[in-house]
């Protein structure tokens, strides 16, 4: 039997209430009981008074406490059992043991203990003496001796300590009116969800919905107005990603980029005509389904990409190179493991343009400035008549900026020659630190002039197989970049600091100012200026360290760079030893 919400909620709310009601009784019972208790000790604390005020009476006092004891009989009730003990715990009387000598100390004893410590103390224990359960209550006086008094827990006393039913008649009604209560609730409730319930079934079925379900006029009523509402402005969003849809796959057919989604069992859900143009161009084999290019030699990494559990991005990018043409494919994997895959036509050529088309945009860039310049000064030099001086002044401008031309073009044909015409480069048996040490020498006036420390600790014996070119290029750039912008009375360091079978690892650094983290990591793009001014007011191309890493991948290396802990620059690089056509 399917058990409803109303029944379900009857019976949470009951169940928490009777949880409830349990506790209250239980707290407040326990209460009472402490409280009628806490009256008894009460009139046990008068009766432990009358005791010593009647041992003081006494002639002998304390010392004939066990006489003295017998006179209280007549005062106090007949049950009550009353102990006299000195401040050492030895029991002097007790009304109920006839040889008190049997008792032990009864320093230990729970109420005793209560009351050297607060001045009184009870518990509800069982004697070891008589063997009798009593309710004890002990006394500590201001001469240090102590009066216990006990009441034998009876029947009587179990009927004084005992909590009164009248709370437990009240919350019974209590009860009682409540379930009534929970039971009107929950059939309202239960009214709205039965409302709700036919509205999702409406929508289920898909069965057509009334202007106005009737909802009771509640909260739940109002929530099933409102997914009411909710639910035609949906089925008018519905609509129109449909129309939406249909123009997205108008214009995917029709794209120049293959698409193709895939569910994940590898099968395709959709795909263009594009897509199956360029799978059949890169495979050797004719296809004639979107599913038949996962599993060719060329889309290998791709479905080893999509089928792999750990993959660490979603996403990926390929490069498939065949029949003259370069593809670029894309892999996007779903939160649902579906995936789909994006192929464009990106041929080296297009590349290449591109490439050019940059590289020249920026040489053109680069060239405006000293071209400016140095028209600009011969202009004047030949419109005015100007002194001997400052015409000097303007030649001197004039050379720098056709230095700076110079250099320029000679930097560009250098990075150009290296990707473009490498073989042009020939191989020798090199020995790096003579080509550090010619380096040092003819750059020995600039290092002198900003008083620069050079330390080369690359040893003699040190070879490899490269281009002299490249790494004089290398060398001289790094060198020529910390001169220029590492500062002052700084130091110059290049060591080995390791090699093994195929590679030498190097680390050049300059003591000087470093560069800020955020620029790091664009040092080796070309014309990248850390400030616009920079490279124009020192004479350099910007292109120092793009033809530095040009040169490292020239010969198979890669180059890092970091700011030092103590300050400057610290470029790591490596060069493969037997570097071969």
């Amino acid at each position: 039997m399917k058990i409803t919400y109303r029944h379900r909620m009857f019976a949470g709310i009951l169940g928490i209430f009777l949880l409830f009601s349990s506790g209250v009784i239980l707290i407040e019972g326990k209460q009472e009981e402490s409280l009628r208790r806490a009256a008894l000790e009460s009139r046990l604390d008068g009766y432990a008074g009358v005791v010593h005020a009647a041992i003081l009476r006494h002639p002998q006092g304390f010392d004939d406490a066990e006489k003295a004891g017998e006179e209280l009989r007549h005062i106090l009730p007949s049950e009550v059992r009353i102990s006299i003990i000195d401040s050492a715990g030895r029991v002097l009387a007790d009304n109920e043991v006839n040889d008190i000598s049997l008792l032990d100390n009864h320093r230990h004893r729970p109420e005793i203990k209560d009351a050297t410590e607060k001045s009184h103390g009870s518990t509800l224990r069982r004697s070891g003496s008589t063997g009798h359960k009593y309710l004890y209550y002990a006394r500590r006086f201001e001469d240090g001796n102590f009066i216990r008094v006990a009441l034998p827990y009876n029947t009587n006393m179990q009927e004084q300590l005992r909590a009164g039913n009248l709370f437990i008649y009240f919350t019974g009604v209590l009860f009682i009116v409540v379930l009534l209560m929970i039971n009107y609730i929950a059939g309202r409730f239960s009214q709205s969800i039965r409302r709700l319930k036919e509205f999702a079934s409406a929508i289920k079925q898909g069965r057509p919905l009334p202007s106005q379900l009737p909802f009771p006029k509640d909260e739940l009523g109002d929530i099933g107005n409102e997914l009411i509402d909710i639910f035609k402005q949906s089925e008018q969003g519905r609509q129109a990603i449909i129309a939406e849809r249909g123009k997205l796959n108008r214009h995917i057919r029709f794209s120049g980029e293959g698409l193709c989604i895939f569910s994940p069992d590898m099968k395709a859900i959709y795909s263009n005509t594009s897509f199956i143009q360029y799978i059949n161009l890169i495979s050797d084999q004719p296809m004639l389904g979107a599913e038949d290019a996962l599993n060719t030699p060329a889309f290998r990494p791709i479905a080893d990409f999509i089928s792999s559990s750990s993959r660490e991005n979603n996403h990926a990018d390929f490069r498939i190179r065949k029949n003259a043409k370069t593809f670029s494919v894309q892999a996007v994997v779903f939160h649902d493991e579906s995936f789909e895959i994006i192929i464009k036509d990106i041929t080296k050529v297009e590349q290449t343009r591109l490439l050019k088309q940059e590289m020249t945009s920026n040489i053109a860039h680069e060239l405006r400035t000293p071209v400016t310049s140095l028209r600009g000064y011969l202009e004047t030099l030949t419109s005015q008549a100007l002194d001997a001086d400052k015409q000097k002044q303007f030649l001197d401008r004039a050379f720098l900026q056709s230095i700076r031309l110079s250099n320029l073009i000679e930097d560009t044909g250098l990075i150009s020659k290296i990707e473009d015409a490498p073989s042009q480069f020939p191989l020798e048996l090199l020995y790096p630190s003579q080509i550090i040490s010619e380096v040092r020498d003819d750059l020995s006036d600039k290092l002198h002039a900003n008083n620069i420390l050079f330390v080369s600790s690359v040893e003699s014996t040190l070879t490899l197989n490269g281009s002299y070119t490249l790494l004089y290029s290398v060398f001289r750039n790094l060198i020529d970049n910390s001169i220029s912008y590492g500062g002052h009375d700084i130091e110059i360091n290049i060591n080995n600091y390791s090699l093994d079978e195929n590679y030498l690892y190097f680390s050049y650094y300059d003591t000087g100012f470093g560069v800020d983290e955020r620029h790091l990591s664009r040092l080796f793009e070309r014309f990248y200026r850390i400030s616009e001014g920079r490279t124009r007011d020192t004479g350099g191309s910007g292109l120092g360290l793009s033809i530095v890493k040009n040169a490292i991948l020239f010969h198979k290396g890669d180059i890092q760079v970091k700011n030092r802990l103590g300050g400057g620059l610290e470029f790591l690089f490596t060069l493969k030893r037997n570097l071969r056509r």
